[in-house]
């Protein structure tokens, strides 16, 4: 253990410091420690297959940690094939990660690998952290969850776009509800319109009416006036006629009483 502690978090003079060495060692003595602890409560074969293991990666730190650089990633799922026992280094930034971006990456498709019941996770050089022991059940159970978790999430997404799907819809109808209550206004604007109209035709109307009836009756008084008149007139002319008449006849009288005294005369 101290040795794959050492190997894999490569050589102090590369430039960490003092106190980070001083860190990793404490840790590294902690996991040794935890190791022989955990190796003592083992079964003989299980403890020398993790001392395998162990050695295994240890021996392998220079391609593990070249793998994790050019990955750009904190650490590295490593382990050995239990098929073949090859090496395989999975990058990414948790044990998690690592196997999640493997497993969805094409290779797991045409190139798939056989997790054995344990792996290690590997930091960067530079990250002060020791190595950690995942296990294959531990990544299932996340990757479960994971999945777990996205199905609700998916499940939320859909029911969002129906919520928003309605929203539209509910929006649409709003549309033209407003669009109706405007032709609506519009249509009783014209009618208030043609009201008015219709009420200043009808004052218009009654104000010709009562000039039609005051001239009517103006004309009344004027024809009647009239009549007054032609009465009067008449009756002038009557009395006029009989005074003429009574005056020709005393004309008359006088001419024959004149025609007479010239008769005598002769």
């Amino acid at each position: 253990m101290r040795q794959l502690v050492r190997v894999l978090l490569g050589d102090t003079s590369t430039g960490v410091s003092r106190a980070l060495v001083s860190g990793i060692s404490l840790m590294a003595i902690s996991v040794f420690a935890m190791g022989c602890a955990s190796h003592s409560l083992m079964p003989a074969a299980q403890s020398e297959a993790i001392r395998d293991r162990e050695r295994a990666l240890a021996s392998r730190a220079d391609t593990i940690q070249s793998v994790i650089k050019q990955s750009g990633k904190v650490g590295a799922l490593a382990f050995l094939d239990a098929r073949d026992a090859h090496l395989v280094v999975l990058p990414g930034d948790s044990p998690a990660d690592a196997w999640a971006r493997y497993s969805a990456s094409p290779e797991s498709q045409t190139n798939p690998v056989s997790m054995p019941a344990a792996a290690t996770f590997v930091y960067r050089a530079d990250v002060p952290k020791a190595p950690e022991t995942v296990t294959a059940s531990a990544l299932q159970q996340e990757r479960t969850t994971a999945a777990a978790l996205a199905a609700d999430l998916h499940q939320l997404q859909d029911r969002l776009d129906l919520i928003q799907r309605e929203l539209a819809a509910t929006r649409g109808d709003t549309d033209k509800a407003v669009a109706d209550m405007r032709a609506l206004g519009d249509d009783l604007e014209s009618v208030r319109k043609f009201m008015l109209q219709t009420a200043q035709l009808g004052w218009l109307n009654h104000e010709l009416t009562l000039e039609n009836a005051s001239g009517v009756r103006k004309m009344a008084a004027t024809s009647q006036e009239l009549s007054a008149s032609s009465a009067r007139l008449e009756d002038s002319m009557r009395q006029l006629s009989e005074s003429l008449a009574g005056q020709l006849k005393e004309v008359a009288a006088r001419l024959d009483a004149i025609q007479g005294k010239i008769q005598n005369i002769k």
